[in-house]
Order: structure tokens, then sequence, then C-alpha cells
């Protein structure tokens, strides 16, 4: 990681606290939930090249796990993050499990975790438990007890907290014997397998991992806008911009998913406040990411020079030692 860089985005992720606009702390906290949904997604699909179209399954299964537990039980909405995290956990295991016993790689898997969400978005809407297409109202009930901040510096706090709590996971795989593994996977599964890599477990522990990390942003946005539905939860969208953000910063780095969610910020209210058409930012996304797949496919972590981070095997494959 360029230590440069690094201390330069802290510099600005921690410059809202001065700020007293909660306008402008609420953009920034934006900013930070597409961060660490980005990184959720890159934990798996960039450290991994395990390619998903439905990671919005994950957000949404925490989302709902918050709201239900907290409007039906009464039970604090704290100690939903850590059941979140767990319910993202299984679904990755679940998810990857049955995948990769199947042999599905590529494309397969990623119409597979697309289809996978749609299944839960449409059980979503008939479900009396998840109150169908009405969604899940909140009740405002302001206090940090209550997971409810009427300071947006709080809310950004906790965010922040939480990407924080990502971006470590992330330089754990950049610098693990288990991410050297994953890393060998992405470049190519074969040879992983006569290294003795078991391709399964691999990749079913990195979804389980990235599956944890995006439903606690799930929990998050359910507490941040007191609503949830199942466009809203379970919505291709979703996975897309998760996706957007890692492939515009750098799939596979430890900072991509910063740079991507700023520069995806950036794109996003500027053609709002200048450009009124609709559908007009979503247009400009598509062309954006063509640029970066075509001119540059490290994304802004590699047109900065940290783009490459993790293509470096830090570890021994194996457990006993160096790699033939």
């Amino acid at each position: 990681m360029n230590r440069g860089l690094g201390i330069a985005i802290a510099m600005v992720a921690l410059a809202p606290f001065a700020l007293s606009s909660q306008f402008l702390v609420n953009l920034a906290m934006l900013t930070a939930f597409s961060a660490l949904l980005g990184q959720g997604w890159n934990l798996s699909g960039g450290f991994g090249g395990l390619t998903s179209f439905g990671h919005a399954v994950f957000f949404g299964l925490g989302a709902y796990a918050v709201a239900i537990i907290q409007t039906r039980w009464g039970i604090n909405p704290w100690f939903g993050l850590p059941l979140a995290a767990l319910l993202g956990a299984v679904a990755g295991t679940v998810l990857g499990l049955a995948a990769f016993r199947a042999g599905l790689r590529g494309s397969y898997f990623a119409l597979v975790t697309l289809a996978f969400a749609e299944v839960f978005r449409i059980l979503a809407n008939s479900l009396d438990i998840t109150k169908g297409g009405l969604g899940i109202l909140i009740p405002l009930r302001p206090a940090v007890a209550n997971f409810q901040f009427a300071d947006r510096r709080a809310a950004y706090a906790v965010v922040l907290a939480m990407l924080g709590i990502a971006m470590l996971a992330a330089v754990w795989l950049h610098r693990s014997r288990f991410g050297a593994r994953l890393a060998a996977v992405r470049e190519n599964e074969d040879a992983a397998v006569a290294l003795g890599i078991p391709l399964v477990g691999t990749k079913t522990r990195a979804l389980a991992l990235s599956g944890a990390i995006t439903a606690t942003g799930g929990v998050l946005y359910a507490q941040m806008f007191l609503y949830i539905d199942p466009s809203i939860a379970f919505g291709v969208d979703r996975s897309v911009e998760m996706l957007l953000v890692t492939m515009i910063g750098g799939a596979g780095t430890v900072l991509g998913p910063v740079l991507g969610a700023i520069a995806l910020h950036l794109i996003e209210d500027t053609t709002r406040i200048l450009i009124q058409t609709p559908g007009f930012a979503l247009m400009l996304y598509g062309l954006i990411l063509l640029a970066i797949i075509a001119f540059l496919p490290d994304g802004i972590a590699g047109l900065l020079g940290t783009g490459q981070e993790n293509n470096r095997l830090p570890l021994p494959l194996r457990e006993g030692g160096a790699c033939p």
C-alpha cells in the first residue's frame, strides 16, 4: 500500500468531524458507506476473482434481520451487527458450497449469485414477516442506545469504524497465507489445485468473509435511513454499485474501494447538479466502467501505483514451506 496515499485518505476521512454542515457530513457518510460495501465485494470478487452480481443478498439479509428483530421483538439493534455478520457468513457458506461443489466459475457463478439475490427479493415481497412490498419502517427514537444518532457525525463515525474493520480484513488477506492461496486460485485454478490448494474450501471461506462484511452494511443502512423494502435490500442496482466501486478503484487492492467510492460519488453528485436528465448518471457509470476495463484494468489504484499490490504472493501457499 502507498503509505502517503493512505495518510492522505485518512486525513480526508477525519475532516468531516470538524464540519458543522450536516449535509456535507452526510455526503462523507454515504461515500464511506459505499466504500464499505465495495470492500465487502472486494474481499471475494477482487482478491479471489469470484465475480458476483448478487452481493445484495448479503446486504438485504443484514438489513432485514435487524429491522425484523427490532420492530417485532424489540431487540436492541446493536445486537444486529454480530447477528447480521453471522447470517452473511452462513449465506456465503451455503452459496459457496452449492456453487463451487458444482464446479461453477466465471460467468456461471455470477449468474447464480444474481439468481440467488432475486429469489430472496421475491421472498421478501411475499412473506408476512418482511411486510411484503410495503417494506419495514423502523420507528424514530434518536439515541445512541437505539443505534440512531441526531448528529450525523456520530453515524459517520460508526460507518467509518466498520469500514476500518473491512480494510483490516483486506490487509489480512493481502498479507496472510490464506490470502496468498486465494490469489493463486484467482490467477489459475488448475495450478492452484496442482499445488494442493482446496478450491471449494478456499473460495467458500472468502465468500463467507465477504458476506459477513456486506451484511453489516445492511444493518447500517437500515439504521441510518429507518426503512427497508425488497427493492432496496435485494435490488440488482445495489450489487452493481458494489462492483462499480471496486472495479473503478482497483479490484484486489486495499485502497481500491475507497478510491472508487470517492470517484463515484464525485461523479454522481456533479452530474446530479449539472445535468438533470434521468438515467444520465447510470449511463455515465457504464461509460466509466468501460473506460476503466479498457485503459485502467487495475483501476485508480493502478494509476496511482498501488494496483498490483496483491498480485505478489507474500507468503508460501503450503503450510509446510515454499512454493515449488
